[in-house]
């Protein structure tokens, strides 16, 4: 057998039939300054928000997460869109609500949700607006209004200030220790969810996923990922993997780092011990 690496681990498990098979498991990691940006909306044309994808593809139909900058004092006219999707604000100030809603500024840390086919619009505010949109099944398309449709579902609008905060399983509570905060669906081994973790200045240690598919996103802070060499991840930034996978990371910043992690299945914090 050949030997373990960082990015390739040979992980054996047993198959619906009950056979034996051998799956890879792979690890990922994209730069903020590496992403390709393109218009988010072409038909808005110099107008339109700028779209970088870091997994998926928004076009396709598989799930999917990408950055959206805006410039400075940005509104869109009304409109829809043809399925939910998921965000979370990286920086500069966004208010996403009912056209007649008084503005609500969301910051950095925050989240919301748009349901498919409700009216809306969105707005910033600030010298460099970013945020961090996923679906969970594409294509992402902004329609007019006059499509609008119920399906349901109600918005959802988190400022930062109202995330709750607690501790990851297997840890002692500490103030001064990783936090994390489940934002969305099912905990459940092969059920699809989100959270934020929070990783302390001083922080040394990994995040070990155990679900087919991890997606992490930097919010806030800067975030070192050993990948051979230590890399800088500043807000963002992505790493990803599929199968069970160890992300080793450490905060040597003054603030604390905010990480945005998307999975299907269980993931521990484990800080490094001496």
């Amino acid at each position: 057998m050949k030997p373990f690496n960082k990015l390739t681990a040979l992980v054996l498990s047993f198959a619906l039939s009950g056979i034996l098979v051998a799956s890879e498991s792979s690890s990922e990691v994209v730069l903020a300054s590496e992403v390709k940006w393109e218009k988010l909306n072409p038909l808005r044309g110099d107008k339109s928000p700028q779209a970088a994808t870091l997994w998926g593809d928004r076009k396709g139909t598989v799930p999917t997460g990408f950055l959206a900058k805006f410039v400075d004092g940005f509104s869109s006219p009304p409109h829809i869109h043809n399925i939910t999707y998921r965000a979370v604000v990286i920086s500069g100030s966004i208010h996403n609500d009912d056209p007649d809603a008084a503005p609500m500024w969301m910051p950095t840390g925050s989240f919301w949700t748009q349901p498919s086919g409700e009216v809306h619009i969105t707005a910033v505010k600030g010298s460099h607006n970013m945020a961090l949109v996923e679906i969970d099944k594409g294509p992402y398309l902004v329609l007019p209004t006059q499509k609008a449709f119920d399906n349901g579902e109600r918005p959802i609008n988190i400022d930062a200030s109202n995330i709750v905060w607690g501790t990851p399983s297997g840890l002692t509570a500490s103030n001064n220790g990783p936090k994390i905060a489940y934002l969305w669906g099912n905990l459940k081994d092969g059920q699809s969810n989100g959270s934020f973790v929070k990783l302390p200045t001083g922080f040394k240690g990994s995040i070990h996923s155990y679900g087919s598919n991890f997606r992490a996103v930097v919010i806030q802070g800067e975030t070192e990922y050993l990948d051979g060499d230590f890399k800088s991840l500043t807000p963002g930034s992505y790493f990803g993997s599929k199968g069970d996978t160890k992300h080793d990371l450490k905060i040597a910043s003054e603030d604390a780092s905010i990480i945005y992690v998307r999975t299907n299945g269980k993931f521990e914090v484990v800080p490094e011990t001496d």
